[in-house]
């Protein structure tokens, strides 16, 4: 239990509001000099002169708190955020309210850096930062490479040591913080002065050794990832481990496992340079030698023919030419021919023609004059019509009405 400190404000002393409020202020800042509070983070607004506001809280109560601009930050802040701050009690007369100065804030365990990390992940792939189709393919044999670490760390030694053992290439290091709250802007400036060279490397590697989640927590804030995949030169992540993963691996163009494994992926080895050259070699000579079998071949089966051979081939030539022009000319000609005699006999053939149609004619006549109602009239009927409609019932009669027999017609 906390212990419950005596009273020294006696019942009859009576204070100003401000006196009363400058002495609370003055008990409290005075009793907590510094503290360390665990909570969830809420109502985070950031001022227009760069202080942050914001409250954390858990199931039971809540407290103000607030960052001065300037006041360094690990991390991006965000609603439900489960953090340590440390920071020192003091009151607000002016709302006659509490509050806690924050000067450091840390994440408060692994859950809740995981989660973070989690939801900027989905945030970022929504945006299409890691889509496989926007990552580019690496030179197979670069000659300058860019490396933004430490330069005191391991990651550059290895990196450096691996690079001459495989293929000497030459290097550039932008030395940057690789932990640390300044981390995260470092890499990015990094990232950047590579970009903006005359003479820029051909790939960049940004790299550090292993360490804790929240050492490495620097390459996955969002102005890293955003710096990557922005990046003109193609970017090779050696962070950590091999279990190790940070959100700088999802928008590099290739992840290396180690600091030593980016830089195996981003050159070759002499020995494998050199076996891909004689292999080469080989496939060259190969391929000499059977385009020469193919054509030694290709001569041999030429056969060099004396003049005489050659006229009489020619000559048989002509022959069959001139066989072939005679039997085209006798076809051509009997088809004329043909067609001679068929106009010869095409008076005869018109003639039976007209003669045919002239009986098909007389014969649909007769049809015609066998079928017309005209013929049923003669043999004592008639036709009825009022208004030209033929009227086949007593009941339908109407007046006018024509009758219409077979020698005339009756108007009624």
């Amino acid at each position: 239990m906390i212990p419950k400190p005596e009273p020294f404000v006696k019942p009859d002393m009576i204070f100003s509001v401000s006196d009363a409020a400058n002495l609370l202020k003055t008990v409290v800042e005075t009793a907590f000099p510094i503290i360390k509070i665990r909570g969830e983070l809420s109502q985070i607004t950031k001022a227009s002169s760069g202080h942050i506001y914001m409250t954390i809280k858990d199931a039971g109560a809540a407290i103000n708190a607030i960052i001065w601009r300037g006041t360094p930050l690990p991390f991006q802040l965000a609603d439900g955020l489960e953090v340590i701050v440390s920071g020192k009690f003091t009151t607000y007369p002016a709302r006659s309210n509490y509050q806690i100065i924050v000067s450091e804030i840390e994440m408060a365990g692994t859950g809740a850096i995981l989660k973070m990390l989690e939801e900027r992940k989905q945030k970022l792939a929504r945006e299409g930062l890691f889509n496989a189709e926007r990552k580019r393919a690496l030179p197979n044999f670069p000659s300058v490479i860019g490396i933004v670490t430490s330069p005191t760390g391991a990651a550059f030694q290895d990196i450096c040591n691996r690079l001459r053992e495989r293929f000497p290439v030459k290097v550039l290091l932008y030395p940057a913080t690789v932990q640390g709250v300044t981390a995260a802007a470092e890499v990015v400036a990094g990232i950047e002065f590579f970009n903006s060279c005359k003479n820029k490397p051909d790939i960049i590697i940004v790299a550090r050794g292993g360490g804790s989640l929240e050492d490495l927590l620097p390459f996955s804030e969002e102005i890293v990832v955003r710096a990557v995949a922005a990046s003109e030169i193609p970017v090779v992540s050696g962070v950590g481990h091999e279990p190790d993963w940070m959100l700088i691996d999802f928008a590099a163009d290739v992840r290396a496992p180690t600091p030593t494994g980016a830089a195996e992926i981003v050159v070759p080895t002499k020995i494998s340079i050199i076996a891909e050259l004689e292999n080469l070699g080989h496939r060259l000579t190969n391929a000499h030698i059977a385009k020469l079998k193919n054509l030694s071949a290709a001569l041999n089966v030429i056969a060099v023919k004396n003049p005489k051979q050659l006229i009489m081939e020619r000559a048989q030539r002509l022959d069959d030419a001139g066989r072939t022009i005679n039997m085209i000319f006798q076809n051509r000609l009997n088809g004329a021919r043909t067609m001679l005699l068929y106009a010869d006999r095409l008076p005869v053939l018109l003639s039976n023609k007209l003669t045919s149609a002239r009986q098909s004619l007389e014969h649909a006549d007769q049809m015609l004059n066998s079928l017309s109602y005209k013929n049923v009239l003669q043999r004592g009927y008639a036709i009825v019509r009022n208004n030209n409609k033929i009227i086949s019932r007593a009941a339908d009669f109407a007046k006018p009405a024509k009758i219409e027999f077979s020698d005339g017609v009756v108007e009624i």
